[in-house]
């Protein structure tokens, strides 16, 4: 890392101020050279930004230096809080890029930066992208405990526990005729048994974080011309699907994102479901039903003019009747609630349904240890040496203990990042943004 790198850390486009932000050994000679000279560190200071080579002036606004290694990166840091226009955020970085070793920084590459720095571990990288990402108030709650260490804390525990019975295991094999090293089996498998048992805690609610990440998966299905289409529509306030009277308009699925009650949620419009000769509109009603597989609940619709009972699903069912415009009309045998989507009729009641369903759905997900695949995947790794350890009696071959007992640590080494693990770094930082 002998390059210093420089992004706009803000978000593209015009906006009133624009942050663009330096890291590397470099950070300190590219103040002297563009604002005349290094600040007071942490204090905003007002200068002025010059073209180096002509002295032009660029722009005005306030400066930020923050030295090593007590900065984000742990490298030399500086922000420049400029005018946000186009033209101002290009002059800006083509002076700095312009000048000896430094370069346009790639995806992640400042909390990259910040993990082989000892800053933070890469689940608190993974949390920081988690909370740039973060649609609704349950991610980001979920989002900032992760930034904040909470899986790091509990894997530095884990591997503490880990070495020590790594080391238990390693007197045995390396003193085992020393008349005080006693046969150290039974307190080594107790507390494997212990540690599997935490993880296996943690990996219960897995599936939970991760959907939270993801958000519930609602599906709008029924017989066509049943009013699905205007019922997304109603729910994302805006005209997102084609409406129309003619039966079969939706031939592919449509999805819209969704905070129901602080709960994200994607709601996907599926095509009617029934037999059709016709080849894509075919396609659209197998792409429906795959949707529905994958769902947490099924909004199914039906109305008088398209009556069709819904077929055996794994997902809740929620029995819609649309196209009902009269509030006090009775609620026909078999069916959930009533609603117009075009009136409003019902409305309140869908989106309280809704709501509740999503809270149900992703319930633990704010608290769950786990977040993403790759955690759960380390984690099951980790949990199924540790099974093997605790299987394992005094017959058994010391050196394959201490090979499973070291390959759980390999293992959450790579949880955490704190082994040389360069692929797993490039797939996780390159889904992050330019100036993060």
């Amino acid at each position: 890392m002998i390059e210093t790198i420089v992004a706009l850390a803000s978000g593209v486009g015009r906006a009133g101020i624009a942050v663009i932000r330096l890291s590397g050994p470099s950070v300190r000679f590219g103040l002297e050279t563009i604002v005349g000279g290094v600040p007071e560190p942490r204090r905003a200071v007002l200068r002025e930004l010059r073209q180096p080579a002509s002295g032009e002036l660029l722009d005005e606004g306030l400066v930020l230096f923050f030295p090593g290694p007590g900065s984000f990166t742990g490298e030399d840091v500086a922000e420049l809080q400029v005018h946000g226009g186009r033209a101002i955020i290009a002059g800006v970085i083509t002076a700095l890029t312009a000048l000896p070793g430094f370069r346009l920084a790639e995806r992640g590459e400042f909390t990259r930066r910040a993990v082989a720095n000892g800053r933070m571990d890469l689940t608190s990288a993974e949390g920081i992208a988690d909370l740039v990402e973060a649609e609704t108030g349950s991610q980001r709650r979920q989002a900032l405990r992760q930034a904040g260490g909470a899986l790091e804390r509990a894997a530095s525990g884990w591997r503490e526990r880990l070495a020590g019975l790594l080391a238990l295991m390693e007197a045995e094999i390396d003193f085992p005729d020393e008349e005080d090293v006693p046969v150290l089996f039974a307190s080594i498998r107790a507390g494997a048994e212990a540690l599997l048992g935490e993880i296996e805690a943690a990996l219960k609610g897995a599936r939970s974080g991760e959907r939270l990440r993801e958000g519930a998966v609602m599906v709008i299905a029924g017989p066509p011309n049943a009013g699905k289409s205007t019922l997304l529509n109603a729910l994302a306030q805006r005209d997102v699907a084609i409406v129309s009277p003619i039966a079969g308009t939706t031939r592919d699925t449509l999805e819209v994102h969704l905070d129901l009650g602080g709960y994200p949620v994607t709601l996907i419009d599926t095509a009617g479901l029934r037999d059709t000769v016709d080849l894509v509109e075919a396609i659209g009603v197998e792409r429906a039903r795959a949707s529905l597989e994958r769902a947490d609940l099924v909004i199914w619709l039906e109305a008088e003019d398209a009556r069709t009972a819904p077929p055996s699903l794994p997902a809740p069912l929620l029995r819609v009747h649309a196209k009902q415009d009269r509030a006090d009309s009775p609620l026909p045998e078999g069916f959930d609630l009533a609603l117009s989507a075009r009136s409003g009729v019902g409305m309140p009641e869908l989106l309280q349904r809704l709501e509740q369903a999503a809270r149900q759905a992703l319930e633990g997900g704010e608290t769950a240890l786990v977040t993403r695949e790759r955690h759960r995947r380390e984690l099951e790794t980790i949990a199924a040496h540790l099974a093997t350890v605790c299987a394992a009696d005094e017959a058994a071959p010391v050196e394959f203990v201490a090979e499973d007992l070291r390959l759980a640590v390999r293992a959450i080494g790579r949880l955490t990042g704190k082994v040389d693990i360069d692929e797993i770094y490039d797939v996780i930082f390159r889904e992050f943004c330019i100036g993060k």
